[in-house]
């Protein structure tokens, strides 16, 4: 401390000043430093937004005095404040869609609109309306909707509507269950069409067809189901990592309706009987011709005698029975999903066998044992031959797996952004810029000045003289020895005002020597 007081008091009031404000240059930077340093990490707010939603966006920011940063498209805010600020920016309907829904129809009035107009409104709110149902997945970034609608005629026949659906994604491709989602979504929302008839388009994939297989829900879950229940079997018998299985399962992508009719004529059935029955009588008198004689009383007519004649009668029966035949109908509808083929390929390792000497021995395994393992996971996995299903069974020796540890490597660590690592150099540069060009400098210069140059020490108990300090030699007293500044002579100085001088530039060392003349003689003395 006393020679830093000391270094203070050899500066003059120029170097005093510089030093002062080198000091606080210094300072004020490194608080500067840490301060941006200390910051909390910038998180990503919002990207891919249009520029209208953007100012509305940084707008609300501005309101509630945010700090953010942005960054082409996206907006960067604090990470520790980034959810709190998207709750609350939701909550005030923020960011906005572009897209438009039923709140067209309400600037429609009664007066001046026709029924053409409202028409495409009404179409044009239900495009927006399925546009922000798309939206509201975090996966779809934008997406846009078109429903073509047919034109009224009497005339026409089988007419339905149609859309296409084109879908930017937020990273990556539209998987194809996305899309089949997405056709099932705008069909249910419009009346007569059917998911065969909207077109999703992908901005990365291009067109997705209807029949992708990508877009049947449960295949690639129902293949890992099968692998898993395989694996466990075999590693029951083989051990744990020594079984590898891979299923590859083909489903049925399209749909299919069958209608069946069977008709068995020997097993009729009397479902209704008519019976009709008819009788007829007649009777014809022949010979009893009108005569003289029968007009008579006692002629062959009296009486009403009758000399011949016939009389005839007869009966009908009809019985109409209706049969109606056995008829069985079937209808079976097959959806898309069910499984076509079913490929299994499993790889057993060999067995390893340990002797007392700890030596591994590698053998093959029998055909009856990969014949009995392949019957077992062909039965796990539901294998099915008449369909065309394949399993493959192989048994080779595995590569040696590494020792089980922790493998050092570097830690993953988020990349710092350019502009940051640009200001920390700046501030760091003229850190040292001022430690090393202004403050040291002025430093040693007052150093410099304050301490005279070096000068032979003379001999403990020599008499010091005037003449000695004049001439640049070390004034030697007992205890010690001073060292003065070298300076020409001055004939006309007095050699005592000097000494005196001296003696109060150097305090601390004067009491050092007086104090060493003090205690001298009473150390000879002792000795």
């Amino acid at each position: 401390m006393d020679a830093v007081l000391s270094l203070w008091r050899g500066l003059d009031l120029r170097r005093r000043m510089a030093v002062i404000g080198a000091t606080l240059a210094v300072f004020a930077a490194v608080l500067l430093l840490a301060a941006r340093t200390g910051q909390g990490d910038m998180a990503l707010l919002y990207s891919g937004l249009d520029p209208t939603a953007a100012g509305e966006v940084l707008t609300a920011l501005d309101q509630q005095a945010v700090k953010y940063d942005v960054r082409g498209s996206a907006i960067y805010v604090d990470a520790s404040r980034r959810d709190v600020l998207r709750m609350t920016l939701a909550g005030q309907g923020l960011p906005a869609s572009s897209a438009q829904g039923y709140e067209i129809l309400d600037g429609l009035s009664g007066f001046g609109t026709t029924a053409q107009m409202f028409d495409a409104a009404y179409w044009r709110a239900k495009e927006g309306e399925l546009a922000r149902t798309i939206l509201a997945s975090p996966y779809v970034r934008a997406a846009r909707v078109h429903i073509s609608t047919p034109a009224a005629s009497p005339f026409a026949r089988d007419q339905h509507p149609t859309a296409a659906v084109t879908v930017t994604t937020s990273g990556g491709a539209l998987s194809g269950a996305h899309a089949q989602a997405v056709r099932y979504l705008i069909s249910g929302a419009v009346a007569g069409m059917a998911p065969e008839d909207v077109a999703v388009i992908d901005a990365d994939r291009g067109l997705i067809p209807a029949d992708d297989a990508a877009g049947l829900p449960g295949a690639s879950a129902r293949a890992a189901e099968l692998r898993d229940r395989a694996t466990r079997l075999l590693e029951a018998r083989v051990g744990p990592g020594n079984a590898v299985v891979e299923v590859s399962l083909e489903p049925v992508t399209q749909t299919e309706k069958v209608t069946e009719r069977t008709i068995a004529p020997d097993s009729r059935v009397a479902i209704s009987t008519d019976v009709q029955e008819k009788t007829d009588a007649s009777q014809d008198a022949q010979g009893n011709a009108v005569t003289v004689a029968s007009n008579l009383p006692a002629g062959a007519g009296a009486g009403g005698g009758s000399t011949g004649g016939s009389s005839s009668s007869g009966s009908e029966t009809r019985q109409l029975t209706n049969y109606d035949v056995s008829e069985t109908r079937r209808e079976v509808v097959r959806a898309a999903g069910a499984v076509k083929r079913l490929t299994v390929a499993v790889l057993v390792n060999d067995t390893v066998v340990t002797d007392s000497a700890g030596k591994a021995t590698v053998t093959p395994r029998s055909p009856d044992e990969l014949d009995a393992l392949k019957a077992l996971v062909a039965s796990a996995v539901g294998l099915d031959e008449t369909r065309g299903d394949v399993i493959t069974i192989r048994a080779m020796a595995f590569e040696a797996l590494s020792p089980p540890g922790t493998e050092a490597a570097v830690a993953a660590t988020q990349p710092l952004d350019t502009m940051t690592l640009i200001q920390v150099g700046v501030l760091a540069l003229v850190s040292l810029i001022l430690g090393l060009f202004v403050v040291r400098p002025v430093l040693l210069s007052g150093r410099t000045a304050a301490l005279p140059p070096p000068m032979p020490a003379m001999l403990p108990g020599t008499t010091a003289s005037a003449t000695a300090a004049a001439t640049g030699d070390a004034l030697a007293l007992p205890g010690g020895s001073v060292k003065v500044e070298a300076t020409p002579p001055e004939p006309e100085a007095d050699p005592v005002e000097r000494l005196r001088a001296l003696i109060d530039s150097r305090q601390n060392e004067t009491l050092q020597i007086l104090r060493s003349w003090i205690e001298e003689p009473e150390e000879a003395e002792q000795a």
